[in-house]
């Protein structure tokens, strides 16, 4: 089967139940698509402890006690939870779509088949309970006559059993573009379709609307029929998110109505009343001369549920008593429903709005130490009272958003040069940046970033101007990998922040940059190592920032399974985003504020260069972060980014007019170079070591990760060339046949680690896995290196295991096995798609600047011919 029919075959396995022709009403053709009678075949199960390697096992002995140790101290004597559970690993559900919300204000995700199923209202703290009641019902009516009632979900629940379910999915499908996403139902006899679009207002460079924490959904209604028909759609929501505070009692629904700038919008308003981090749900329509808005202020989602029904079929309107809710009694939940009718012609269209606001302004992490204020709040206040406003902001402002999304996507989009895949990939992981436990805070105005060391002495300052002005930002390793702004995976994932909200990509790295000079000497147990060593050493870059149920920023690097001097990639892969980050915003400032602390970290890692080659040396687990490969002397991983950060050390210190700095940064480059291919180059690509034991020339489909950090930063010819381009390409050759073609027949992406015999390296836990975000960077690489269908080829085989074949979109893991296993759903690493399409771009621009200047050329030969003849 050639790529193309694999791809065709794969896309058209998630529409194959679909048996109705009705596209819906302003589909996009490029996205995600799938059938709602969809079922995924294959079933996967997380990595346990059972599915380590026996030699493994014995190799990791202590770590396990250690472990077990800390994780019944957490859970059971603090009553917390474990920021890595690994007795307690998230089962995959092949359930959810796109999440609703901005950024940073927390999210509700609503599944491909509409269930409203995952919750991170409380900043990085997740629960995965589908809500029954939270659905969508229509009603169609003729000639006074209620014709067809039907709740919008192929669920038969044991709940509710006064409501009609059931629908039959195979009319039915979804189609995910984020951060958007259509379902589109054909109400089977009915002559009736129904596109429901959802809206996030999720717009690069937009650092207000970005922040709200609300989504649009949009139905329009086609009626294919010869007669009108009247149409009402009902939104109903339960007072909570489907957790055990939904009926720890106090809770109450109240109607509102709000009219400003001639507009009005009603709706409900469901406070949920709890000591820690209230908040106030919100749902409301707008009102139209062509639309009545009703609703029902309190009902309770429990038994049959037969008389709001009833009250809906009656009239296709909702009658509710006036005033608010009296608080719910303990053990009780509430809830509200909301209902927008309309006429809708015989071969004629009309649309309905709604929309679902969410206002938590205040929140405290577990540790409640202390008070954060989100983001949203600079626009809408932080008194708990915005939903009204913003309901009513999102549904007079969602078609400016759609604007803006039309415009940034739409060059992408019909960019005929690259696959569909591709673009769905693009804009389908970009989730993350919403739903990766986000939070984005103001700064408060006793806050010091810079860790109490000032410019003069190396340091910062205390509010650096785009603290101030675009606040922190924080998003997490991943959803069950629970540690925030973990550096290492962030190298990674980067790419999306710099590209489309720089500003937030560079507060992030000025507080990453404050904690580099800050210490802690107290003494904490290592669980790898088993031995005890400061929390934090000056000069070196924090693992994360903190786990959300404590206190993130003000106590660094949570991470324990690892030493900190362990981790050697970290300082460097801050000295390479430093730069990278300058050279794709240009802010001089930046550059100023980070040289001495990129200079502080550099000096840390020269005591690794043990025997004065100017090439670090490794020990123990400190290369990438493949736990249980062990790594002796130089490797090509931690070796090529300290190569590659000389070079951009090189480049600062022109920029900075520091001669001195140059010429001793560029004296190691060049030692360290020759030793690093000395070491390390046999002839096809970089060995995994030079330790010279049985596997050190394994093939790590991540060697030339420094050179494609260069690449992305503009660098990596000339002057500032750390590796010969003729041995990068005869590497990624070599990994191409070997990691991505000799592995499940080129169609599951590169594994970590393979034998130049062509099999998967096992020796460590990890190195036979697939990392969704190291193939995305991989890719780029190739890219960049003019190799575009072999990047689009091994990017591919991720993007179709993970989306088409495992039923894990919206939840991309960080690793999956050849068969079998997955492990750590809902990852930040495959942000690093967007590194992508900035190799895409530069790939462009230089192919457009070698075609002018060859034509220049032509024109002054030309020129030239003239004048002689």
């Amino acid at each position: 089967m050639t790529t193309s029919e694999w791809g065709e075959k794969s896309s058209a396995d998630l529409m194959s139940r679909y048996v109705s022709k009705e596209m819906g009403y302003g589909v996009p053709k490029e996205g995600w698509r799938i059938c709602l009678a969809h079922e995924f075949k294959e079933k996967r199960k997380p990595f346990q402890a059972k599915d380590v390697s026996l030699s493994n096992v014995f190799e990791h002995v202590g770590l396990g006690i250690r472990y077990l140790k800390w994780w019944y101290k957490k859970t059971q004597v603090e009553k917390k939870a474990p920021f890595i559970d690994m007795f307690h690993a998230q089962p995959l559900r092949q359930i959810y779509g796109a999440p609703l919300g901005g950024i940073g204000g927390g999210t509700i995700t609503r599944g491909w088949r509409g269930e409203f199923c995952r919750w991170q209202l409380n900043p990085g703290m997740y629960h995965y309970k589908t809500v029954t009641a939270n659905q969508f019902t229509v009603c169609l009516r003729r000639g006074g006559q209620t014709v067809y009632q039907q709740v919008l979900s192929v669920e038969r629940p044991p709940t509710l059993q006064g409501w009609n379910w059931g629908y039959c999915g195979e009319y039915a499908f979804y189609h995910a573009l984020y951060p958007r996403a259509w379902t589109v139902y054909h109400l089977p006899g009915q002559n009736v379709t129904l596109t429901c679009r959802q809206i996030s207002p999720v717009i690069p460079h937009d650092y207000q609307d970005s922040s709200l924490p609300v989504a649009v959904f949009v139905w329009d209604i086609e009626n294919k029929n010869d007669y009108a028909l009247d149409v009402s759609i009902m939104f109903t929501m339960v007072n909570g998110s489907g957790h055990k505070d939904d009926k720890s009692g106090g809770h109450w629904n109240e109607p509102f109505h709000l009219e400003k700038e001639g507009e009005a919008v009603s709706g409900v308003l469901l406070h949920h009343c709890l000591a820690v981090n209230p908040y106030t749900l919100c749902i409301a329509a707008r009102e139209q001369p062509d639309s009545q808005v009703s609703h029902q202020t309190a009902f309770t989602p429990k038994g049959t549920c037969s008389g709001l029904w009833s009250d809906l079929i009656t009239d296709g309107r909702l009658d509710s008593p006036t005033g608010s809710s009296p608080p719910t009694p303990k053990g009780e939940k509430v809830a509200a429903a909301l209902a927008v009718s309309c006429s809708v012609p015989a071969q004629g269209h009309n649309s309905l709005e709604f929309c679902l606001a969410w206002d938590m302004p205040n929140i405290m992490f577990g540790s409640r130490e202390r008070k954060h204020t989100r983001r949203y709040t600079r626009y809408f206040g932080t008194k708990g009272d915005a939903s009204p406003s913003l309901g009513h902001y999102a549904l007079t402002h969602y078609r400016q958003w759609e604007k803006s999304i039309d415009e940034w996507q739409r060059p992408i989009l019909q960019d005929s040069s690259l696959p569909s895949w591709y673009k769905s990939a693009l804009f389908n992981e970009l989730y993350f940046v919403v739903d990766g436990g986000t939070v984005w805070t103001e700064l408060p105005e006793d806050a010091d970033v810079s860790g109490g060391v000032r410019s003069k002495d190396g340091g910062l300052p205390a509010r650096p101007a785009v603290v101030k002005e675009f606040g922190r930002f924080a998003y997490l390793e991943g959803q069950e990998y629970r540690m925030y702004n973990t550096y290492d995976v962030h190298f990674y994932a980067s790419f999306a922040l710099i590209m489309l909200w720089p500003k937030l990509a560079l507060s992030l790295q000025y507080d990453i940059a404050g904690s580099v000079v800050q210490q802690d000497p107290m003494e904490r147990l290592h669980l790898m190592s088993g031995r005890y060593s400061p929390v934090k050493a000056k000069n070196v870059v924090p693992h994360d920032i903190g786990d959300p149920d404590d206190e993130p920023w003000q106590r660094v690097n949570a991470y324990l399974i690892h030493d900190t001097a362990d981790w050697k990639d970290l300082n460097l892969k801050f000295v390479l985003q430093v730069y990278r980050d300058f050279h794709l915003t240009q802010d001089h400032q930046y550059l100023k504020d980070m040289w001495p602390v990129c200079q502080a970290v550099m000096e840390s890692e020269m005591k690794f260069d043990l025997d004065g080659d100017g090439l670090i040396e490794n020990s123990g687990y400190a290369d990438q972060t493949y736990d249980g490969w062990t790594v002796t002397g130089p490797s090509a991983y931690c070796g090529g980014l300290w190569l590659a950060s000389l070079c951009v050390m090189c480049k600062m210190a022109k920029l900075v007019e520091n001669e001195e700095a140059y010429k001793r940064y560029r004296d190691i480059l060049d030692r360290g170079s020759a030793a690093y291919d000395k070491l390390l180059w046999n002839g096809k690509y970089y060995n995994y070591d030079s330790s010279g034991r049985d596997l050190s020339n394994s093939v790590m489909s991540d060697q030339c990760a420094g050179h494609w950090f260069l690449r992305a930063s503009g660098l990596g010819e000339g002057e500032y060339q750390a590796f010969p381009k003729e041995k990068i390409q005869s590497a990624l050759k070599s990994v191409f046949d070997l990691n991505v073609m000799s592995f499940a027949g080129g169609q599951m992406g590169a594994v970590n680690g393979m034998r130049p015999e062509g099999v998967p390296d096992r020796s460590s836990v990890q190195s036979d896995e697939v990392w969704i975000g190291v193939v995305y960077g991989l890719a780029a690489t190739m890219i960049h290196e003019g190799m575009k269908e072999e990047g689009m080829r091994t990017a591919e085989g991720c993007y179709r295991t993970v989306w088409e074949r495992l039923g894990m979109a919206f939840q991309t893991p960080e690793a999956y096995c050849e068969k079998g296993i997955y492990r750590s759903l809902a990852y930040m690493r495959p942000l690093s798609v967007w590194a992508m399409q900035l190799a895409l771009n530069t790939s462009q621009k230089d192919q457009t600047t070698t075609a002018q200047t060859e034509a220049t050329d032509g024109e002054q030969g030309q020129d030239l011919g003239e004048t002689q003849s």
